[in-house]
């Protein structure tokens, strides 16, 4: 699925859009994209529509994962992988605690370990649009349960005046 956002409030729609959707099992949510592209305005949004107030989101570049308890359960984590150097170091940092069903895993930088993902999960690659704030967005599934929340996620906003591609 393809979309063009063009504000930074776009960007957050779009994400709080997404966390509507997702159900109690969680998601792994893994975003790429350069520097600026707005990887963590989307965690941001994610956060919003999952009662979390933005706020409490920061880059996590520095700490690695940021743990925030989700109201009514579960858990959003926040990793940024930029200053990962192996898959080592996130296991040893607690990705298999991460993955634990309820939880809602967000990756920025997750290119960096290709290889410590599950298989079922959701792609998301922001990228800065020429001329202006816009950003487009490209989101592919792999697995089933991903590939399910992807198309509640596709219907949800084409109910709400999006137009996806």
């Amino acid at each position: 699925m393809r979309l063009s956002s063009r504000t930074p409030e776009d960007t957050a729609a779009l994400a709080r859009a997404l966390a509507d959707c997702v159900d109690a099992a969680g998601l792994t949510l893994l975003l790429d994209g350069p520097l600026g592209a707005g990887k963590t305005h989307f965690v941001k949004g994610l956060a919003e529509g999952l009662g979390i107030p933005a706020g409490r989101v920061a880059s996590p570049t520095f700490v690695l994962a940021q743990e925030l308890p989700r109201p009514g359960g579960g858990t959003l984590i926040h990793v940024d992988c930029y200053r990962v150097e192996s898959e080592a170091e996130l296991e040893a940092a607690g990705l298999h605690d991460w993955l634990a069903p309820g939880s809602l895993l967000a990756v920025e930088w997750a290119e960096r370990v290709p290889g410590a993902w599950p298989a079922d999960r959701l792609s998301l690659r922001l990228e800065r649009e020429t001329g202006g704030e816009g950003r487009g967005l490209e989101a592919a599934a792999q697995g089933p349960a991903a590939s399910a929340l992807l198309a509640r996620w596709t219907e949800a906003l084409r109910a709400a005046g999006w137009k996806p591609q």
